[in-house]
């Protein structure tokens, strides 16, 4: 064994919640790389260099790993909503600011984009017995909700705007422009995908959304 591994080891030993941060990060790989059965405890193990015994002691079992895959997947996302400050914005950049983060959030993050596809694949099996992936979604409603209403009392949004459709739009178009790259881009070449394409790409969305809000 090296110097460097028995010093990661002997530092994960002082500080268990490093262990469990680097277990979760090397299972999302494996799981959005594999799937729920392809995706082998003992590669996490070999990725991880630490043991099945430390993953099961965590985690309880494959099953609970990968739900706890599923539950840090989502928090980033909406973590990542929460440092936005949408409420110091007016309605319309709040809006523009919550998709364009929600874009550049599934490009830059494809684990994401598949765990949520393999996810569907298993018929929301696992996500229906977390609480927590729960709560933490319905903050995303309560976000558009706040910016609607605001809107709604600036004069600028219609009254009558479905929260969560609104946030079905939102959603599918950014998570279709990853989860669908490899055959829209064998079919219709990849401009769309270059840098300039990309920018284009947000910014009419961002724009079909405020549009289907405005008065």
């Amino acid at each position: 064994m090296t110097s460097k591994i028995k010093s990661r080891k002997t530092g994960w030993h002082q500080n268990p919640d490093a262990v469990r941060a680097d277990i979760l990060k090397t299972a999302t790989q494996v799981f959005a790389e594999h799937g729920l059965s392809g995706g082998r405890v003992d590669e996490i193990v070999r990725r991880t260099q630490t043991s099945k015994r430390m993953i099961y002691y965590y985690f309880g079992d494959k099953n609970g790993l990968y739900l706890a895959v599923l539950e840090a997947a989502y928090a980033r996302v909406r973590a990542g909503e929460d440092a936005l400050h949408l409420e110091d914005f007016d309605s319309m950049e709040a809006l523009a600011r919550l998709v364009e983060f929600t874009f550049d959030y599934h490009a830059a993050n494809p684990d994401y984009v598949r765990l949520v596809m393999i996810e569907n694949i298993h018929r929301a099996t696992h996500l229906k017995k977390s609480d927590t992936i729960t709560q933490l979604n319905l903050t995303a409603i309560d976000k558009l909700e706040q910016i609607c209403r605001d809107g709604v009392a600036e004069g600028r949004f219609r009254e009558d705007i479905d929260f969560i459709a609104l946030h079905w739009m939102i959603t599918s178009s950014c998570l279709f422009n990853v989860s669908n790259r490899s055959t829209f881009e064998q079919l219709y070449g990849g401009a769309i995908y270059s840098p300039e394409g990309q920018v284009n790409l947000k910014r009419m969305i961002v724009s079909a959304i405020q549009n289907h809000v405005a008065i």
